[in-house]
């Protein structure tokens, strides 16, 4: 048509009575609140998918005459006035703090994080560590904890996914319209908007500064697409983890030195700073430049700014962890070196691993923060060997790297059809009480027939979309009808006893989307027997630059057109956080395989499993907490990981063979193990443990109030101790460490005392250890004794100290133990000595130890 297309929106205006639906559609309350989703959907449908489930573009587009409806239905006016009131007593009514872990007066938890990952109408996240970021923050909210949030607004999220007939992967990206998001600028006390001024390279770069509400939360986003800002500097923020390690350098130091400007402009003075992964760890030199600014010396600047820093790593390769060439931290914190009273080099060897000559983002946040952790038992372990450089002569079990496990927000994706059965059953407040196991234990309760129709009506909801995703993907690569029909033989919402097992996550190398194909005959044999039909969903996305991972896509899509898998492997694409909040409800059985131990968590399984999903899962991540095997305790099944001394082929081929077996002889049979009903009883019996077992121990509200008990309260105690009388504590612990660098190559241990061999039972034994302490006092020191039984696997049983006697002729001093052992048989002991002090955070933070 010729002519100029000029485009004109018309929005619609709220009736008085609905003018709170945009209160509504401006908090990220919706994101975990169905009934609120609800009332927008009810005003359209299709309008809402079309845009995008977001509360706040459907309301910009909507048409008046259903508002006007609206206004006039009465069951409508109802619905919203039960939201509303649910709404008003979340904000208006606090929750005893006899039941959830709290803070103190005066506290403020600072989070800072690359994404964050709600809800699919605020695009800011690729994957997991996103939607952990935006779980974490949706329980702060819970549990009412003084928290704000810092991330990144980005014009453009993670991509959009499309797949051809060949299983190529399509990336696409589309700029969010800033209007259709569910944030608002933030304003000063003039109407001002706030604007951040930062130096990035000798050049001035300006920051706004945006607001998302997250039920009590705030979350603060940085943008830099300014017009005041050069072209490139406008750029720097629009694409999630895009460009190059120029703009990736940037990202960085706009979330972590512009996350604390922007906190001290609001007048926001946290007394603990989350650092959730490596991403935001500038913050740490920017708050030792605001106290070197102040006047403390750059060694107490650190111990301040260490005190009470929180820092959460979810890599377990080093690969993963971000680095940067030292010319370019040269390049944009050259300027700092004045400010700081240091130079260049002691900037650069924060950030340096042992061995390496680039600047990590890991080790600055571990030498900047005083509690480290991993997001499982597992991955603490892995990552406190990973990371053992930086406490170099300490046993990596010894070493500062503990472990939090990853939960998951249940009200976010807790299917909506289970809240009524668990009012009867649980007792109504059951949602009050998600870390209360014998709450959960009610589960029981349900009757079995009853539990089976409600996961089949759930499998059903899953499968309606399911074949809506697979349809439009089929009819955009051209595929027939009669041939999409066949696709989709056992993808019947209609008839969904078919057994349904789903893989849905990052196409990782490391996560094996395609271990099930190891052996093709094998799995024939699983999938042909007409009787016991299996179906197979895969969904994901890799990442644009990764090959590997868009081959096992290509795989996948391989596989499943071949005649004997076709319509038995299904592989949708565009997956997003509505379509795998379906997929964890809805499938029969949530597979995870990934090379132990790569998984540093993962909590789709969590997600899977308080749904009444059945896991089958490598023993790695969460899975080697949550699994329970033991007889009449099953709650899934476990792959158990082969020795490290396999190559990758051996390794792969016993795990498959391991993963066919519990396919073919305990998930198929115990499916279809039907009894008179319709129904597996003991399908249902493990299904029902899977809920009582997994969400009171993997609920995001145990997860936070494990980072208050072990972390927060602890972090905000040491910064009122170290900032307390002109920062006292910090000049204090940093001179005692000056002290203590200095003199530690000269300390020496000399055991004086005859090791005996035998002793009888209730006879003494005295140790006597000189130790050359080259300057230090005596009380600078701790020599303590270990005891254990041998082939122990280094665990300690006790720790004894020994007790200082005085200084001997020699000028060595004298430490000794009496000790009568209370049991017989062979023991071992080890003797070593550390620095001590009674500041420390924690008393190995420092990395030194030495052995007799």
């Amino acid at each position: 048509m010729p002519g100029t297309p000029y485009l004109l929106e018309v929005n619609p205006r709220l009736p008085a009575n609905l003018a709170r639906l945009d209160e509504l559609a401006n908090d990220l309350w919706y994101s975990w609140d169905r009934p609120t989703r609800s009332l927008f959907v009810r005003l359209g449908h299709k309008l809402w998918n079309a845009a995008g489930h977001s509360p706040k573009a459907f309301l910009k587009r909507v048409d008046q005459h259903r508002l006007d409806a609206a206004a006039e239905d009465p069951v409508y006016l109802g619905m919203l006035a039960r939201v509303l009131s649910a709404y008003d007593n979340y904000h208006n009514t606090t929750p005893s703090r006899h039941h959830v872990a709290h803070m103190g007066d005066g506290d403020c938890i600072a989070y800072f994080c690359a994404e964050f990952g709600f809800h699919e109408s605020l695009p800011i996240y690729s994957g997991g560590l996103g939607i952990l970021a935006g779980d974490h923050c949706k329980t702060a909210s819970d549990m009412r904890l003084p928290f704000v949030g810092i991330g990144l607004l980005y014009r453009q999220g993670y991509f959009l996914q499309t797949i051809d007939g060949e299983g190529h992967q399509a990336a696409t990206y589309h700029d969010s319209d800033f209007d259709d998001l569910p944030i608002t600028p933030v304003c000063r006390s003039d109407g001002s908007e706030l604007h951040i001024r930062l130096v990035l390279a000798g050049r001035n770069v300006e920051v706004k500064v945006w607001q998302v509400k997250v039920g009590h939360v705030r979350l603060y986003l940085l943008d830099t697409d300014l017009e005041v800002n050069s072209v490139h500097d406008r750029d720097i923020g629009h694409r999630l983890y895009g460009g190059d390690r120029t703009t990736r350098l940037e990202q960085e130091i706009i979330l972590g030195t512009g996350g604390v400007k922007v906190l001290g402009e609001l007048g926001i003075k946290p007394t603990v700073w989350h650092i959730n992964e490596g991403h935001a760890a500038f913050l740490i030199l920017e708050r030792m430049r605001e106290l070197a600014a102040g006047g403390l010396d750059i060694a107490s600047a650190l111990e301040a700014v260490a005190c009470n820093t929180v820092f959460t790593t979810h890599t377990a390769v080093p690969a993963g962890h971000d680095h940067f060439a030292e010319d370019m931290i040269r390049q944009y914190f050259a300027a700092y070196c004045q400010e700081l009273g240091c130079d260049i080099g002691t900037i650069l060897a924060l950030g340096r691993m042992p061995g390496h000559n680039e600047f990590n983002m890991t080790a600055l946040a571990v030498r900047g923060s005083r509690f480290q952790n991993g997001v499982s038992k597992v991955h603490g372990e892995v990552s406190a060997r990973m990371l053992s450089g930086l406490w170099p002569q300490i046993r990596s079990s010894d070493n500062p790297m503990d472990y939090v496990t990853n939960g998951v927000h249940v009200p976010t994706f807790l299917s909506d059809l289970w809240h009524d059965t668990m009012d009867r059953q649980l007792g109504v407040g059951w949602n009050q009480r998600l870390t209360d196991s014998r709450c959960w234990e009610g589960i029981q309760h349900v009757p079995d027939h009853v539990f089976w129709s409600m996961r089949l009506a759930i499998k059903s909801q899953m499968l309606y979309l399911l074949r809506h995703r697979i349809g439009q993907q089929h009819a955009r690569n051209q595929g027939s009808q009669a041939h999409l029909d066949r696709l989709l033989k056992y993808a019947d919402p209609n008839n969904p006893n078919v057994l349904t097992i789903g893989f849905a996550r990052r196409f990782a190398t490391y996560k094996r989307a395609t271990l099930l194909f190891n052996d093709l005959d094998w799995l024939r044999q699983i999938v042909s027997d007409p009787e016991r039909p299996v179906l197979f969903v895969f969904a994901g996305k890799a990442h644009p630059a990764d090959e590997p991972g868009q081959a096992l896509i290509r795989r996948i899509a391989e596989v499943a057109a071949m005649p004997d898998f076709e319509g038995r492997i299904l592989l949708a694409e565009g997956y997003d956080l509505h379509l795998g909040r379906r997929l964890v409800a809805g499938v029969d059985v949530w597979l995870n395989n990934p090379v132990f131990p790569l998984e540093a968590s993962g909590t789709s399984g969590m997600k899977a499993a308080i749904n009444g999903v059945i896991n089958l899962s490598v023993l790695d991540g969460w899975w080697a907490e949550g699994f329970k095997g033991a007889k009449g305790e099953e709650n899934g099944w476990a792959v158990k990981p082969v020795s490290d001394n396999y190559d990758e082929i051996r390794r792969n081929h016993e795990e498959a063979r391991n993963l066919y077996e519990v396919l073919q002889d305990q998930i198929i049979p115990l499916y279809y193990d039907r009894g008179p009903m319709g129904y597996s009883p003991g399908w249902v019996a493990m299904a029902k443990r899977s809920i009582a077992s997994v969400t009171p121990n993997f609920s995001s509200q145990r997860m936070v109030s494990d980072y208050v008990n072990k972390f927060y309260q602890a972090a905000s105690r040491q910064w009122r101790l170290y900032q307390h009388n002109g920062f006292s504590g910090a000049r204090s612990i940093a001179a005692w460490k000056t002290k203590v660098n200095q003199a530690w190559p000269g300390v020496t241990l000399q055991r004086l005392d005859t090791a005996p061999r035998r002793l009888g039972f209730g006879e003494s034994v005295r140790f006597e250890v000189a130790v050359q302490l080259n300057g230090l006092d005596p009380t600078d020191i701790q020599v303590e004794l270990l005891l254990g039984r041998p082939n122990g696997s280094g665990r300690t049983s006790r720790r004894m100290r020994l007790e200082h006697q005085g200084r001997r002729e020699d000028g060595s001093n004298l430490y000794t133990l009496a000790l009568t052992p209370d049991v017989c048989g062979r023991i071992e002991y080890r003797i070593r000595a550390f620095p001590r002090h009674e500041l420390l955070t924690h008393p190995f933070e420092m990395g030194m130890m030495l052995w007799l």
